[in-house]
């Protein structure tokens, strides 16, 4: 048997999002390697710890957003 599906990985630049204590961060222009057929982040092992220590360190963010927050019952 064999499979014919194929994974097309491409390298993009997507905005990462975190839960942390009840409060959301987002993280622009992160490098990712995206599946073109499922959308599928995948992350290296040193972004993902730089994405750890930015949101570890505190730092003053590029800029603030409010968004909307709903129940879903």
């Amino acid at each position: 048997m064999t499979n014919d599906w194929q994974e097309t990985l491409v390298e993009k630049r997507v905005t990462y999002t975190l839960e942390v204590n009840v409060k959301f961060f987002l993280v622009e222009n992160v490098p990712a390697r995206v599946n073109e057929e499922t959308g599928e982040q995948f992350f290296s092992t040193s972004t993902v710890e730089h994405l750890q220590q930015l949101i570890l360190d505190e730092e003053k963010p590029h800029r603030i957003v409010e968004t909307a927050v709903y129940s879903f019952v």
